[in-house]
């Protein structure tokens, strides 16, 4: 009977390993984690001057990374305003202790677009930041999808506008993926960055350490609403999870628990 159970076990872990497994394959919009991976430094992208420029050439110390596009009129402005105001708020310098870089996911977008973000977000901040500190990049569709794909990031456009996550993402000067810093959301007072969790992000980066997020977890137990364009609740998955966790731990009492002992009487 023991061994009957021991097999109903193993073949119920092995069918749910795909539906844990499954979540990763079917990201259609989101961030799929490569801690570790390196960006294609070789992609070419323009500059808000509409110079070709190669990542080789611009990362070259630690670099925060952001997939954004200029005219988004959804989460782009306040995430990159929230940007400026930890950049305001720490210690750290920019153009010193790490770079930014910001690639337009539209291919459509040219450099005057991003010289015209590059102007709005310089005057919020309130340090000298050297021009080449913070670059504001477009370039063609292949260019794009070779770095998103390779960081992770994906994206889906609808009409001219895009569905994506908001994220910044932090490189050592190889181009290593490091950490990945998923802004919180509120609806009342947009986004928000802790300046020790920045500090620690990019001083980590700076060391090369490979940091993992609870990006994981949080794909998991939430879903993409593409018309609130935010994550929800995922309450069904959280709940079916729940169930093969404690079916999965009544089988394995089951099997382990200790016989009595069976004392006979004349």
């Amino acid at each position: 009977m023991q061994g009957l159970i021991k097999i109903l076990v193993l073949l119920f872990v092995l069918s749910i390993i795909p539906v844990f497994g499954e979540i990763d394959d079917k990201i259609d919009v989101g961030i799929d984690e490569q801690l570790g991976a390196y960006i294609p430094l070789n992609a070419i992208f323009k500059d808000a001057n509409g110079n070709d420029v190669v990542l080789s050439e611009l990362v070259t110390e630690t670099t925060i990374l952001a997939f954004v596009y200029y005219e988004c009129p959804g989460i782009c402005n306040p995430l990159l305003f929230e940007l400026s105001e930890v950049i305001n708020k720490s210690d750290l310098e920019p153009g010193y202790d790490y770079n930014v870089i910001c690639i337009s996911m539209d291919e459509l977008e040219i450099p005057e677009n991003a010289a015209d973000k590059k102007l709005t977000f310089y005057a919020a901040l309130d340090k000298d930041v050297p021009k080449e500190a913070w670059r504001f990049l477009t370039g063609s569709r292949e260019e794009i999808i070779k770095v998103t794909n390779a960081a992770g990031f994906y994206f889906k456009r609808i009409d001219d506008q895009f569905l994506h996550t908001g994220v910044f993402i932090f490189l050592d000067k190889e181009g290593k993926i490091c950490r990945y810093l998923i802004p919180n959301y509120s609806d009342k007072s947009g986004f928000g960055i802790l300046p020790f969790d920045f500090k620690m992000a990019v001083l980590e980066a700076a060391d090369g350490k490979v940091t993992p997020t609870i990006a994981r977890v949080l794909q998991f137990c939430f879903s993409y609403d593409t018309e609130g364009q935010k994550y929800t609740l995922n309450f069904t998955r959280i709940f079916g999870a729940g169930i093969i966790i404690l079916v999965l731990l009544f089988l394995i009492f089951i099997i382990f628990k200790p016989k009595k002992e069976i004392i006979k009487t004349r």
